[in-house]
């Protein structure tokens, strides 16, 4: 599938219906996530017949482009049982089966209860949040998680203004992180306490890799 067909797809993807501010709900914008899972899949044969997980999956737009583009088996984490149903309802208007999806805390998938998780994906997708509405640090939190969860290729995205500090955390968690693509965040206003209509914020689209691999 071409770049611009994925993107025209995902721009179909129906977003939060109540997106909650404490879990930083935004829709990943459609030329985005077409460009990162386009990139995973194209450059470096990160997606095709390959089992992906995608942490904090909200309403689904990673998921559903991974399992466009032919994913063996993808696997869709999020705590928000209301966003799971949004994303319930996008996976049957989109007739891909092969996607599962499992509520519970990203965070807590390295517990005990989560062990299961470990290693269990080759490729690891996500959108974190980035930790700017008193969540300072998800952001690295979810892509520890994201390390533990695959020995393959982890892709994320992260504001660029934070990229060294990203890079040397990754560095301490065994990772290795390569900058693939510097793209614009195009944020519409989504809560109350937002002024603009909408802000570009830029991110860094990024592909970690295990040191040890």
């Amino acid at each position: 599938m071409k770049l611009r067909q994925l993107e025209a797809h995902l721009q179909e993807v129906q977003g939060f219906q109540e997106p909650k501010v404490a879990l930083e709900q935004y829709v990943t914008p459609a030329h985005i996530a077409a460009h990162l899972l386009h990139a995973a899949h194209v450059q470096y044969g990160d997606v095709e017949r390959k089992t992906v997980a995608d942490l904090g999956c909200g309403c689904g737009v990673l998921a559903l482009g991974a399992a466009m583009l032919g994913a063996a088996a993808v696997t869709g984490f999020d705590i928000d049982g209301a966003a799971l149903a949004v994303c319930q309802e996008n996976l049957s208007e989109f007739e891909l089966p092969c996607i599962e999806l499992v509520q519970t805390d990203v965070l807590q998938l390295l517990t005990d209860a989560g062990t299961r998780w470990r290693n269990h994906f080759d490729t690891v997708i996500l959108n974190p949040p980035f930790g700017t509405k008193n969540n300072q640090g998800t952001d690295l939190k979810f892509l520890e998680v994201a390390g533990a969860l695959t020995q393959g290729a982890v892709y994320s995205l992260h504001k660029s203004s934070t990229r060294k500090h990203v890079i040397r955390k990754a560095s301490t968690l065994g990772l290795a992180g390569e900058v693939v693509a510097e793209l614009r965040y195009d944020l519409p206003k989504t809560y109350a306490f937002h002024k603009k209509t909408s802000v570009d914020v830029q991110v860094d689209f990024i592909r970690f890799t295990h040191k040890n691999s």
